[in-house]
């Protein structure tokens, strides 16, 4: 089997989308259109990619700098047959090249191998579909036994082609060497005054070059995205796969078509997922894993036997097994959960590690701390760690006993089995195993009376 060369036609404006970002660059599960084509050219193991591009050029480029890409500018842009010739300068001729597009996102990486490999014998391969509605597709034209004779774009169909249901996608697989010819042989004797990639199927046959039509498995695989109402079927489409995934592995979702994944999720057994669950980046849910209802969880691992009640949002987080969150739990960077631990409703922690068993229940904010096992913080408790330039870190040793209302100004210890008095604002040591508290003496002003508004 030669080397794959996968050829990317990105160039289009996109008009339909009415935004000024270039159509390949749209959103589709926080990843452009353009970026999962490119994620699938290398999944295939593509020797080289290169993106046809034109409008918004230098914004596309810009956006995959990072990639190891080929670049070929189309301009003016005449057609499909005219862009993929701007890329054959950078393909060798016994490469097989696979002609893919930025704004068809969802076609799988096994379809392209499955296209590719049938150029076997020096065939051309199309990729196919059997449309419900076949209407602005080019047909496929096949002669008495079945063999692919021709495409014709829709402009230029007879009433009868019109009534083929078998279309073109658009994507098609040939060895570069035969390729390069048929395309600077391409006329634009058309309604549309284009280079149309399609005719090389008529060259190949009257070359006496096999043509191979290869399907796809669905109409939602090679769906193009033109405007943001097919931006959202896609999304739809999307989603219900990679949670369809989700379930075959043995998750239980509440409701499919209310999960989100917009990166990837790996799940062990009976974990449930409630509804309007987002999962962003990598995320690792263990065994018996529960999240609740309208809940955000971005690069974070939770571990088995965790309950997450409803509303929380985690981001770059580790949670240990058995512990429980929320609702209203927010984990920020670097908060670090250890078994058993318990954060409750309106609770921030970030870059700070709460140890085996400790709870923080309600109403507090931990940053920049290393807390023990077996510790309990008090409703309205605030680690002070910002001075307005630097940050301080609060050390809680195991079994303390912090009260409501606490404000630990950092940098400060808690000593292991101490107790701070509720209302306390501590910014020196607390030591082990003893009370420490501070509080203001309570006054009553007999003569005080409250101020009355003025009578008009």
């Amino acid at each position: 089997m030669s080397d794959i060369s996968i050829v990317i036609l990105a160039a289009g404006k996109g008009t339909r989308m009415r935004s000024s970002l270039p159509k390949v660059l749209q959103p589709l599960a926080e990843k452009t259109l353009l970026g999962h084509v490119v994620d699938t050219a290398k999944q295939v193991g593509a020797k080289e990619i290169c993106v046809v591009y034109g409008h918004g050029g230098e914004h596309v480029q810009d956006t995959f700098a990072d990639e190891n890409l080929g670049w070929a500018l189309q301009e003016p842009q005449l057609g499909t047959g005219h862009a993929v010739q701007q890329a054959m300068p950078q393909v060798a001729d016994e490469n097989t090249v696979v002609v893919v597009y930025g704004d068809v996102p969802l076609v799988t990486p096994e379809t392209v191998q499955k296209l590719s490999a049938a150029t076997e014998g020096g065939k051309l391969a199309l990729l196919t579909v059997d449309a419900d509605n076949p209407h602005g597709y080019g047909r496929i034209v096949r002669d008495n036994v079945g063999n692919v004779q021709e495409i014709v774009e829709e402009k230029d169909a007879t009433d009868e082609q019109r009534k083929i249901t078998e279309v073109n996608t658009g994507l098609l697989a040939c060895p570069a060497g035969k390729l390069k010819p048929w395309l600077d042989a391409l006329k634009n004797d058309n309604a549309q005054e284009e280079y149309y990639l399609t005719d090389v199927v008529a060259a190949a046959v009257a070359d006496g070059v096999p043509v191979d039509a290869v399907k796809a498995v669905s109409e939602t695989e090679v769906m193009g995205i033109n405007d943001k109402i097919q931006l959202a079927e896609a999304e739809r489409a999307l989603q219900l796969q990679r949670v369809t995934e989700l379930m075959k592995a043995g998750a239980t979702v509440i409701d499919p078509a209310r999960v989100d994944i917009r990166g990837t999720v790996s799940v062990g057994a009976d974990v449930t997922i409630d509804i309007n669950a987002v999962f962003e980046g990598d995320v690792s849910l263990g065994d018996n894993v529960s999240i609740g209802p309208n809940c955000v969880i971005k690069n974070t691992s939770i571990g088995a036997g965790t309950n997450v009640e409803a509303n929380c949002v985690f981001e770059d987080a580790t949670v240990g097994a058995n512990c429980n969150l929320g609702p209203f739990a927010r984990l920020r960077p670097n908060a670090k959960l250890l078994d058993e631990a318990r954060i409750g409703n309106f609770v921030e922690v970030k870059n700070t590690t709460l140890g085996k068993g400790s709870k923080a229940n309600h109403l507090t904010y931990l940053g920049d701390a290393e807390i023990g096992s077996d510790v309990n913080v008090g409703c309205g408790t605030i680690t002070c760690n910002y001075d307005g330039a630097n940050k301080h870190k609060t050390i809680i040793g195991d079994n303390a006993f912090i009260g409501s209302g606490v404000e630990l100004v950092a940098p400060v210890e808690v000593g292991e089995g101490a107790t701070v008095g509720a209302g306390s604002t501590l910014g020196t040591n607390a030591p082990a195993g003893k009370l420490t508290l501070e509080r203001a003496k309570t006054r009553t002003i007999d003569a005080w009376k409250r101020p009355q508004k003025k009578q008009k």
